[in-house]
């Protein structure tokens, strides 16, 4: 273990990171973000979801530092007596969930039909990138929210709920799979030709074992930065949904909830509402983008 960490602190990457400034401060507040969502039954002043001890009387307190405000919420609650803080944290690990679940399976299902695209040709390669090009013609928010309209008419109504959080992460991550599977299929057809795999294939190694074992490894690069900036947008596509009443049941709300909520007391006074839920999922987002763009250019040999 102890020479692992010592190989990766010679490393470039390594290197690169310490060098950025902006890098570090990204990963900083990343940090912070998914530190606070995964403690926040520790940390989180309150637990706004629980009925019993909510109070309307404490509803639309400003923050603190208002003189109308309280410091047991220090920013503010919303119209049913919540503390935003607490539900800030319990809302972003929603978010961060989703957009976790989604990514992954976004690039499990794009990954593996990239490798067989790209490594077996012919009809199944024309067939999988036209289906790509396809769907990458319209705006993957639209794809998420036609899927996500299927499947609820689908499924009984009954079951909507217990059903929604799988439902937004399926079509989350089936709205963004052709970036990763077209990235993977072009890597896979420059691999294919390479003397290893024509060596592996001479020897009789299996197809699926070449490309799990040989070709999978050498094309993960790309993946990971993609990856990476993916995140940022499948909690952004949550967002959007929730915020449009089609994502999480109101009795999980994530980020992009509760700025629906505050929204609709935006213009009366209460900004706190809709503002800090929106500041953080602002800072969220673009903390892993600004590290998708470092991953990028820290693993392109061209700006070495």
């Amino acid at each position: 273990m102890s020479g692992a960490i010592a190989r990766f602190r010679d490393s470039d990457l390594w290197w690169s990171f310490k060098r950025s400034p902006v890098t570090i401060l990204s990963a900083v507040v990343a940090l912070i973000c998914v530190g606070g969502a995964l403690l926040a039954p520790f940390i989180a002043p309150h637990d706004p979801f629980d009925l019993a001890s909510l109070n309307l009387g404490d509803a639309f307190k400003p923050p603190a530092w208002d003189e109308m405000g309280d410091a047991i919420y220090p920013l503010g609650t919303d119209d049913q007596g919540r503390d935003v803080l607490s539900a800030i944290l319990y809302g972003a690990r929603i978010s961060l969930l989703v957009g976790f679940c989604a990514t992954a399976f976004a690039t499990i299902f794009g990954v593996s039909l990239g490798l067989l695209a790209g490594y077996i040709g012919g009809a199944v390669d024309s067939v999988l990138m036209r289906i790509a090009d396809i769907q990458l013609t319209f705006p993957s928010i639209l794809v998420a929210l036609l899927v996500d309209g299927v499947v609820r008419a689908a499924v009984p109504r009954e079951v909507h709920d217990q059903i929604a959080l799988f439902v937004v992460v399926f079509a989350i991550g089936i709205s963004e799979w052709p970036k990763f599977a077209r990235t993977v299929r072009g890597s896979t057809l420059v691999e294919r030709n390479k003397e290893y795999v024509l060596a592996a294939r001479v020897i009789g190694v299996p197809s699926l074992r070449i490309m799990a074992s040989h070709v999978l490894p050498n094309v993960l690069g790309p993946v990971l930065v993609i990856a990476t900036l993916n995140l940022g947008l499948a909690i952004l596509a949550e967002a959007t949904l929730s915020f449009l009443g089609v994502g999480v049941p109101p009795t999980q709300p994530s980020l992009g909830t509760l700025i629906r909520i505050g929204n609709d007391f935006l213009f009366s006074g209460e900004w706190w509402i809709a503002i800090f839920p929106g500041l953080s999922l602002v800072a969220m987002v673009l903390s892993v983008n600004l590290l998708g763009d470092w991953l990028r250019d820290a693993l392109n040999p061209k700006l070495r």
